[in-house]
């Protein structure tokens, strides 16, 4: 299991055919009800810029450890770099120029 803090990227019908045009819905794994997500994990210095530049976002501390409340909007341009580099090590260019 890759290290670091998830953000989880639920795939939702428009995503999973997107996912599957591209042939990457082995990326997607199952979750709860059937429900498939991405996850793609941030480092301790991404999870700290996410977190500066996007106050509205959380950081689970006490039990997933994850990074949650990020915009939507945030979430499709990071799904969007997965699709197109496919592989979820993504976040340095996310936020290369941020």
């Amino acid at each position: 299991m890759p290290e670091g803090y998830p953000i989880n990227i639920w795939v939702n019908e428009e995503r999973f055919a997107r996912l599957d045009g591209a042939g990457l819905l082995d990326m997607a794994r199952e979750c709860v009800a059937g429900l498939k997500v991405i996850v793609v994990y941030a480092n301790d210095a991404q999870r700290d810029k996410l977190l500066k530049i996007y106050p509205g976002a959380k950081f689970d501390s006490a039990t997933t450890k994850s990074i949650e409340l990020l915009p939507r909007k945030v979430k499709d341009e990071i799904f969007d770099l997965v699709l197109k580099n496919k592989n979820v090590d993504v976040l340095d260019e996310f936020l290369k120029d941020r």
